[in-house]
């Protein structure tokens, strides 16, 4: 049977099991109204043409995780978040993948509007290497209203970066109510300490607005799950330090009936302490002047994050409603490094350094015009146009000169070993200040046909100033055989646009090759050097999206859905392995490239396909003691490598046995997240009690390492959560805890990587810090 076919089986199957799975998105959901994915004004979850979910306020805070990011991979199926450790800024800016696709191949929208992303780029062996994602934990809980996750291609609707679905995060904007909570949790292992404050307030302006403010602020240790080496542990290897704060607010005024004015805002800062290797006393990377017992190198990011959107909505006579907005976004991201020396100053090198900041910063300016018209069809069609203008800018700055400067003095055995131990700061030739701007301009239709047939229709083009134009549309169709079941399916194309981070981040560090520097690292795509090893400029990557769908409603507490999906992109930008053989570096000795040893760069190198099934439902039951509602998803993910380009015929030349793709990204793409994931969770609430109990199954992932040898499959493993809350008026009590049963996933093997003091993998979906125990108190009004 074909791969997409099997797909297509597999739905149906699970549509008419009674062990379908359980969804978050409870009966009492079915009737929101949406903003994702539609742009009809009232149209409901229960009649989406496209698979969605609505993830309340109380299933974000139902667990002990103090991130949003952590909730929604508890919530939604086929998201996930692995907890990365030892991978620099990584540590502090952890990506999302959404269906096993690249971080980067999902949007994130704040009140349907584009959020920006990180300045960072993932470069290190993490899940989501190369790409520079929006970071959802720049976003406080406090502040969330309710979350829509559109898992639907809508590049048509959105553009970029809408391949794998969207995540529309809607801020809580009623002019009255609030809360106040208190939390406070720790790992059974005694370490990992975390505590939060947050809290939120409506507030009516008049009789015609309302604005509502929230804030939160918390502190998190450091968790460590290192093995002793030579009888000692000196290495740290978990989650990092950090202290983090946000404050937002959402509000809007209408001065007449036809017009409102509207806004909001968030503004973070976060402070992360990540790990680096431990450098031993005999390290020839070590001065044991310096530090007698060896050191441990530190990262010390500061991410600052800020956002503000101003708009209007006004309506004419005629129908036509109107709204004009600008969205302003930046996310800055400091290097510091500490307990660390720059080896050839020698007993004169510094122990704490600047090391550079990344910066990105996005406007945009939009114009969306929506109508209903009456086409003598039995319902009206509803018409959406619209015009966007996008700038994009990307600086990188340069590290104090003691981070990255070779100060002439050799190590121990001779070599010299220059920059910052654990991360060498940014060169003056790596910074720079680069910037874009796109046009764009989209219409969309949607049409009730009947009581029973609804088509959607949506195109949008788009113009870049550096990679050139882009065209992608969309087709939605739901027919409703009764009330009771419903078929949907789409089709579409999509785009992402190469990012800035990817076109014109640069990071070289000197490395010593028989007693000779040469420069190595991450180039600029339009690097002379990486040029002449066959880089080319980056163009968008394209998709082709597929889905198709049953709804089940067999009774009125019953919610079902099932949505088959294909997803086929061309052109994925991939980072390339190191390229730094003898023979490359002969060739550029010899081409002028004086200095140079080679290194890596971003490429259009990949095609894939992913094809899946999602599943998704809930029951409620009346007891008599208390309703019972059960929720729960299961998501299978399978993604294949279609085609990886031939080397470029420069490099070719150059060294005919190169690979700039290798196995260990292949495999990170195709087998390092989770095969599929299941969860089932129930909430009983008798009375003036809430007891809440979800089990998770995290699929089987691999790591490949450079030979088969060295791969390993990690199996699947359960966890469970725990809570139960007390209410009392406006006071809630709550005691839970995560993972109680201590789950750990599988150990490394011997012999499957260089150091066996580290346990565990980066790419585990659930981490590797098992129990964690919480205490919350609440009050509302």
């Amino acid at each position: 049977m074909k791969p997409r076919a099997c797909v297509l089986a597999s739905a149906v199957v699970l549509a008419l099991s009674p062990l379908s799975a359980f969804a978050q998105s409870s009966p009492n959901t079915l009737d929101t109204v949406i903003v994702t994915g539609t742009r009809v004004s009232d149209r409901t979850v229960a009649e989406s043409a496209s698979p969605i979910d609505i993830i309340s306020p109380e299933a974000l805070t139902a667990t002990g995780t103090t991130e949003l990011a952590t909730a929604l991979s508890r919530a939604v199926p086929s998201l996930n978040f692995p907890r990365p450790a030892i991978t620099d800024g990584t540590d502090a800016v952890r990506p999302v993948q959404l269906r096993g696709l690249a971080p980067d191949q999902v949007l994130v929208l704040v009140n349907g509007k584009r959020y920006h992303t990180t300045a960072l780029v993932n470069l290190n062996g993490s899940q989501g290497r190369g790409s520079s994602p929006a970071d959802l934990n720049t976003i406080p809980i406090a502040a969330v209203e309710r979350i829509e996750v559109l898992r639907d291609g809508a590049a048509a609707q959105y553009g970029s970066d809408a391949i794998a679905g969207v995540i529309n995060v809607v801020l809580k904007g009623s002019g009255s109510g609030g809360s106040l909570a208190g939390r406070y949790g720790q790992y059974s292992a005694g370490d990992g300490e975390q505590y939060q404050l947050s809290g939120d307030a409506g507030i009516r302006l008049g009789e015609n607005g309302s604005i509502h403010f929230a804030a939160q602020a918390g502190h998190q240790d450091q968790t460590d799950r290192a093995k002793p080496y030579n009888g000692v542990v000196e290495q740290r290897y978990g989650d990092p330090e950090i202290d983090q704060g946000a404050v937002s607010y959402n509000g809007e005024y209408s001065p007449s009936d036809y017009l409102t004015f509207y806004s909001y805002a968030m503004a973070s800062r976060r402070e992360v302490l990540s790990n680096g290797y431990f450098r031993w006393d005999t390290d020839n990377r070590n001065r044991p002047q310096i530090y007698p017992d060896g050191f441990l190198p530190q990262i010390y990011n500061v991410s600052k994050d800020v956002s503000w959107v101003g708009g209007l909505k006004a309506s004419t006579e005629g129908g036509l409603h109107i709204d004009m907005s600008y969205n302003y976004g930046q996310n800055n991201l400091r290097f510091d490094v500490r307990n660390s020396l720059n080896n050839s100053l020698g007993l004169d090198s510094p122990t704490r350094f600047y090391a550079g900041t990344l910066e990105v910063t996005q406007n945009v300016l939009n114009a969306d015009f929506s109508k209903s018209l009456d086409v003598g069809m039995a319902y009206p069609l509803a018409l959406a146009f619209g015009l966007e203008w996008r700038g994009e800018k990307f600086n990188e700055s340069t590290g104090e000169p003691a981070s990255y400067i070779n100060g002439g003095v050799p190590s121990a055995n001779g070599s010299f070993l220059p920059g910052a131990q654990v991360f060498a700061g940014f060169k003056p030739t790596d910074s720079g200040h680069y910037d874009r701007h796109s046009y764009a301009a989209y219409v969309d239709l949607e049409a009730d046909l009947s009581d029973k047939f609804t088509v959607g229709l949506a195109g949008r083009y788009e113009d870049y100033s550096d990679f050139g134009d882009t065209a992608n549309g969309k087709l939605s169709l739901r027919y409703a055989f009764t009330d009771k079941i419903a078929l949907r399916a789409t089709a579409s194309t999509g785009f992402r646009a190469p990012s800035l981070q990817q076109q014109y981040f640069q990071s070289i560090a000197t490395n010593f090759i028989d007693g000779v520097p040469y420069e190595i690292g991450t180039f600029r795509t339009d690097n002379p050097a990486a040029v002449a090893l066959g880089a080319e400029p980056l163009k968008a990557e394209e998709s082709t999206n597929y889905s198709l769908g049953l709804v089940l409603q067999p009774i009125d507490a019953l919610y079902v859905t099932v949505d088959a999906y294909r997803i086929d992109i061309d052109d994925r930008i991939v980072l390339s392995e190191n390229l730094t053989s003898t023979a490359v570096r002969n060739y550029l000795q010899a081409n002028g490239y004086a200095g140079i040893g080679g290194g890596r760069y971003f490429t259009n190198a990949v095609d894939t396909r992913t094809t899946g099934v999602d599943a998704v439902g809930t029951y409620r039951w009346a007891l008599a003691s208390g309703p019972l509602e059960l929720t729960g998803g299961y998501n299978y993910n399978k993604t294949e490598i279609e085609r990886i380009a031939e080397n470029p015929a420069a490099l070719e030349a150059i060294d005919p046995t190169a690979v700039r793709i290798g196995r260990t990204e292949i495999g990170r793409i195709t087998k390092g997240s989770p095969r599929d994931k299941f969860f089932l969770g129930a909430t009983w609430s008798p009375g003036d009690w809430r007891f809440n109990a979800t089990t998770t199954r995290w699929g089987e992932f691999t790591s490949y390492g450079t030979t088969p040898a060295t791969d390993q499959t990690y199996d699947a493993k359960w966890t469970l959560d725990l809570a139960a809350t007390w209410t009392l008026d406006k006071w809630s009590f709550t005691l839970g805890g995560d993972n109680v049963l201590n789950e750990y996933p599988d150990e490394q093997l011997a012999g499957k990587g260089t150091r066996t003091y580290l346990p565990y993998s980066t790419s585990s979906p659930f981490g590797f810090n098992g129990a964690f125990v919480y205490a919350n108190i609440d009050y509302k009004w």
